[in-house]
């Protein structure tokens, strides 16, 4: 600081010591823009530098997300376990020999059929004659089925098929 290259400013009790930029030749105009045409080649250069990285790291992220290939092995040796057991158990079932017939079908379906209507026909006349019940009844519904013990369908999740 003495010899005047280095030049200090005391702040306080702080001292900061600088170069001396005076000491230093200026730049002629020719040299600014050489520089300035400089960075600008550099910032181009980064731009395309950080692109780049972005597709490599994109393109790491997408193989690191893919199966290796001893994964891909056991995959494809566990899905020939599952279609050799599926082929397997299709052949069981067509060489058996306990098929049901169109007619054994035909007749349970029907059977089924008279039964679902047989049930739909007793729960009206049963909720018919509740309803007639209830309508002197003083307290409600609900207490009337608990003091008499009527369990219903819908207490223990019954719905009635579908038809078919």
């Amino acid at each position: 600081a003495q010899q005047g290259r280095v030049r200090e400013k005391v702040y306080g009790k702080q001292k900061i010591y600088f170069a001396d930029q005076e000491q230093l030749p200026a730049a002629s105009d020719a040299e600014l823009r050489g520089l300035d045409g400089e960075i600008a080649a550099r910032s181009s250069q980064l731009q395309a530098l950080q692109q780049s990285c972005r597709h490599m790291e994109a393109e790491l992220k997408d193989l690191n997300s893919s199966m290796t290939t001893p994964e891909i092995a056991r995959e494809i040796e566990a899905l020939r376990k599952d279609c050799a057991s599926y082929t397997e158990k299709l052949e069981r079932i067509k060489s058996a020999t306990n098929h049901v017939t169109p007619e054994e079908k035909e007749k349970v379906c029907r059977e089924q059929q008279l039964y679902r209507r047989e049930w739909r026909r007793r729960k009206r006349m049963a909720t018919e004659l509740l309803d007639a019940i209830l309508e002197g009844y003083p307290k409600s519904k609900k207490q009337f089925f608990e003091e008499v013990g009527i369990e219903t369908d819908e207490d223990h999740g019954v719905v009635l098929p579908a038809t078919v």
